[in-house]
């Protein structure tokens, strides 16, 4: 009995300058339903396009971002919540809709940017993808 390797995988084709820019722009909106859209994004396309490769970095730091201040508002939330005896409640939620509305304008922001060609940065974002 031999053994008989499968033969390596061809990579994939570059992505041309459309699709380059199709991919960056769908990763920067795919951002608006969290993390995963923009993190498929990079993984599957970022050895096929130098724009697409950018810009879903981005995309998925601003997204760590996102999360990151989610969790402390949630927390923040809580602990105040807790120490006005539930007053905080009632005015605490507008802070995660602020979070949500932010992330709506700046992933379309970035989406029309991205779907001409240019790079766009979101403001306050933790670039821990380097």
């Amino acid at each position: 009995m031999t053994d008989q390797t499968p033969p390596a995988a061809a990579p994939a084709a570059p992505l041309s300058q459309a699709e380059d820019n199709q991919w960056a722009s769908f990763a920067h909106l795919g951002g608006i339903l969290w993390i995963l859209p923009p993190l498929i994004i990079w993984l599957v396309f970022k050895d096929r396009g130098t724009h697409t490769d950018a810009e879903g970095k981005e995309s998925v730091n601003f997204q760590i971002t996102i999360t990151i201040a989610h969790v402390i508002v949630q927390i923040l939330n809580g602990i105040l919540t807790t120490v006005t005896f539930g007053i905080w409640f009632l005015i605490g939620w507008i802070f995660a809709l602020a979070l949500w509305i932010i992330t709506i304008v700046f992933c379309v922001q970035g989406f029309n940017k991205a779907k001409d060609g240019q790079s766009y940065r979101y403001p306050w974002t933790l670039r821990l993808i380097k």
